[in-house]
């Protein structure tokens, strides 16, 4: 994500708060994205990108690996797309 957000108006940031936290937050403008990546099966809840949405009162997110977007999509998407109407948790 960062490789292809160079030379852009995207920034990337990382999220923690109070033990909870987000992979990747992605904001082009006023457009944010909160994404969590998972190497395996979602189990249960995702209490850092729960946490994040309550507190920004955010639309776009996107759950990359488990049982979200395929890893080798995620991958090959370049970074603004997120913002742009990506898939949904």
């Amino acid at each position: 994500m960062l490789n292809s957000s160079a030379g852009t108006n995207v920034e990337l940031f990382y999220w923690r708060e109070r033990g909870r936290e987000l992979d990747f937050v992605v904001r082009v403008g006023a457009r944010v994205a909160a994404i969590e990546v998972k190497s395996g099966t979602a189990k249960g809840t995702l209490p850092g990108m729960e946490a994040f949405t309550r507190a920004f009162c955010l639309e776009r997110t996107l759950l990359v690996g488990g049982d979200g977007m395929p890893l080798e999509t995620f991958f090959r998407t370049p970074a603004p797309e997120p913002v742009s109407g990506w898939y949904r948790t």
